[in-house]
């Protein structure tokens, strides 16, 4: 009689079609593996052995990956925003488990994911949205290689598309005071106005309080951001990191704005009456409830068609706030922190494009180091003797 195998126990063995099955023992059940070569079943044996060493169960090797996403979505979210929680769920329902769900966790390969994203790019899906659905898939794999599921990663040697390059559209100086003058009178102007002097993001504009303003230093501390969840409603979230929460130093000309502005709030919350809901935002609704994002885009397009200007997106003033600040010399350190970056560097590689004028001062400044001056070099005259040492 056959002695049973027990745990820790394997076998490779060649099939009559000239594959390899490779198979091991859990908890007195049997796993197999198939592949092409002898080399791939020793592997996975060797790694299988190893993760039962280390406590895996064959209960785990059951799992599918549509149920371990589903248990993993539950478990990091409570680290997550709640834009980018509903930005996850939404790429593992529409993305990946239509393709992988039905897949057990411990036979997902490489080639299974790499075919996924093939198909995604071959059915015209934009390859912001594949680079994601890879950023889910590898992060979740992280996770189940840390809990001893798979004993590799197999997101980790796929190929994924490259980002595409957006186009960054700006605005010049003068095509910046034709929009401000379009502006003129609107309900936004403050807003529009500070958006192109401090470069800040929509939703920590319309995320601001008015404790966040200081009048007498002039200065505005951004402390968070207006965020829509798609079901759930807007909800204020801090910034991404620790660099977006900074102070930005305001000029007059801004100052007087708000204060324009912070009258025409309380106009609006006179006339609103009992339909106000205050909530201290410096650019709330007509009804001091957080802007409706569409309804700051409509605005902005109509005083964009208004001012006769080339359309952009209201993300491009930021580009063009920093575009301005480098192109009249201010130091890219301060112009980061001003923008919210985490160091020098992401702002020269985002906008250092931008300063054509950059690459000739730097031509003259050199040659002015390196060109050679020649100094005259006069006879030192003998020295004179003296008669009494002679």
């Amino acid at each position: 009689m056959a002695r049973k195998r027990g745990n820790n126990e394997g076998s490779i063995h060649r099939r009559k079609n000239g594959t390899w099955r490779a198979q091991v023992t859990i908890q007195d059940r049997r796993l197999s593996h198939t592949a092409k070569t002898r080399r791939e079943c020793q592997d996975w044996l060797k790694q299988m052995l190893n993760q039962i060493d280390n406590g895996l169960t064959y209960e785990a090797t059951l799992i599918t990956y549509q149920e371990y996403l589903s248990d993993w979505l539950v478990s990091i979210e409570p680290t997550l925003r709640p834009t980018t929680h509903y930005q996850y769920s939404q790429i593992v329902r529409d993305h990946i488990v239509p393709f992988l769900g039905e897949l057990k966790l411990i036979d997902l390969r490489p080639d299974h994911i790499q075919n996924l994203y093939n198909q995604k790019r071959k059915s015209g899906l934009g390859i912001r949205t594949i680079q994601l659905t890879h950023s889910v898939i590898h992060r979740s794999l992280v996770h189940a290689l840390r809990l001893g599921l798979i004993y590799r990663n197999p997101a980790a040697t796929v190929i994924c598309p490259k980002p595409e390059q957006k186009e960054m559209k700006i605005y010049d100086e003068g095509q910046i005071s034709q929009f401000l003058v379009a502006a003129k009178g609107n309900r936004n102007e403050a807003l529009y106005h500070l958006a192109i002097s401090t470069g800040m993001r929509q939703g920590e504009l319309l995320g601001l309080f008015w404790t966040d303003l200081d009048w007498i230093k002039q200065t505005l501390q951004v402390q968070r951001q207006l965020r829509k969840v798609p079901g759930k409603g807007y909800s204020f979230q801090p910034p991404k990191t620790k660099y977006g929460r900074r102070m930005i130093t305001l000029g007059s000309n801004t100052i007087q704005k708000l204060r324009e502005h912070q009258r025409l709030n309380q106009e609006e919350r006179i006339k609103a009456g009992i339909r106000w809901q205050e909530n201290n935002l410096i650019f709330p609704s007509t009804v001091g409830t957080p802007m409706e994002q569409r309804n700051l885009h409509r605005d902005f397009k109509s005083i964009i068609k208004k001012a006769g200007l080339p359309d952009i997106r209201f993300h491009d003033l930021r580009h063009t706030a920093a575009s301005i600040m480098l192109n009249h010399g201010v130091p890219v350190i301060a112009v980061s922190r001003r923008l919210g970056h985490s160091k020098p560097s992401i702002t020269l590689d985002i906008y250092g494009h931008l300063i054509p004028g950059m690459q000739a001062e730097i031509a003259e400044q050199i040659d002015e180091l390196i060109t050679p001056v020649e100094i005259a070099l006069h006879p030192v005259a003998p020295e004179a003797k003296n008669p009494l040492t002679e």
